[in-house]
């Protein structure tokens, strides 16, 4: 019972991770914001590492690596994806496909049985995860196949971590998410480096590439979906925007470490299929925070969506 509720709250904390992360992209490049998110995330699981412990198991380990490949991965494909829209379609879709994967393992391959009102529950919380994740206002456009395959992609993707970070034992604690906040920070360091080499060699300053360039697709170390709902924010002075974006995405990266490790913990507890799909609500965070900070109408769809997944949340903690 303790573990859909665990799973649950880490999911609202993911979405705020990403508000935060999509705040900070209207002033820095998306990689940068979650370079800084990344490092952020590690150094954070590093303090709290002697607290909570865990034991450097080889197989752990590589459970990690995968994991922060698999992460890589994802965004990649999600922001290919966003990138070709429209977004109304394709984040749910994304935050679907991300779910049904665990779930469809745990139920399939893990050999997880959930009661009667547990599979009526994921039923209701799939349907949950469709209407929060809708983007309202958004002219409806029919995907191409390109967009179409990137999110199921994406989607995959995420639901892989999931599944791989499930993997891990329960005396490995923190180590698997220390491993893959490594891996990330290594990657997206890696790959600001390059771009800033190739300003300098274009002769142009290497802080050049920090600026935010392109659509503004939020920034999600995790692969997450985040709303655009930063465009709709006033800009401060340029220093000050700029001073603040810095912090923004440290902010989410302690968020989403902290959901991460909310996750773990619902992981050890209960049934991945259970987990994956209240992990996959994680854009009722977003909604929640945007309508608190930034005064953002809530639509009727997303209310009734929020109204299934707490519906969902305690099915599941009875099944």
């Amino acid at each position: 019972m303790f573990a859909p509720v665990v799973a649950l709250a880490g999911a609202l904390v993911y979405g705020s991770a990403d508000f935060l992360g999509g705040l900070a992209a209207r002033r820095l490049r998306s990689i940068v914001v979650t370079a800084v998110a990344a490092a952020t995330g590690l150094v954070l699981l590093v303090v709290a590492y002697p607290a909570i412990g865990g034991d450097w198991i080889p197989a752990d380990i590589g459970w990690g690596i995968l994991s922060g490949f698999t992460g890589a991965i994802a965004i990649v494909l999600l922001y290919a994806c966003l990138a070709i829209g429209p977004m109304s379609i394709l984040s749910p879709l994304t935050a679907v496909v991300s779910a049904v994967a665990p779930i469809l393992w745990g139920l399939l391959i893990e050999g997880e049985t959930l009661s009667g009102i547990g599979y009526a529950g994921l039923g209701v919380a799939l349907v949950a995860v469709v209407l929060v994740g809708f983007i309202p206002g958004e002219k409806a456009v029919r995907p191409s196949l390109r967009g179409l395959l990137f999110a199921v992609g994406a989607g995959l993707a995420i639901g892989a971590f999931l599944i791989v970070i499930d993997r891990t034992s329960a005396e490995s604690g923190l180590v698997p998410l220390i491993v893959n906040r490594s891996v990330s920070t290594v990657l997206t360091s890696a790959v600001v480096g390059i771009l800033a080499l190739a300003a300098v060699r274009g002769g142009r300053r290497a802080s050049s590439v920090f600026a935010a360039a392109g659509a503004r697709l939020g920034a999600t170390p995790t692969g997450h979906a985040d709303l655009e709902h930063a465009d709709e924010t006033p800009s401060p002075p340029p220093r000050a925007a700029a001073a603040r974006a810095w912090w923004l995405a440290a902010g989410c990266g302690a968020l989403d470490a902290t959901a991460n490790v909310a996750m773990v913990f619902a992981l050890r507890l209960g049934d991945l299929a259970i987990v994956s799909a209240l992990t996959a609500m994680y854009p009722a965070g977003t909604i929640l925070l945007a309508s608190v900070v930034l005064r953002e109408r809530i639509a009727g769809v997303q209310w009734l969506g929020l109204g299934l997944a707490l519906a969902a949340g305690a099915m599941l903690a009875l099944a």
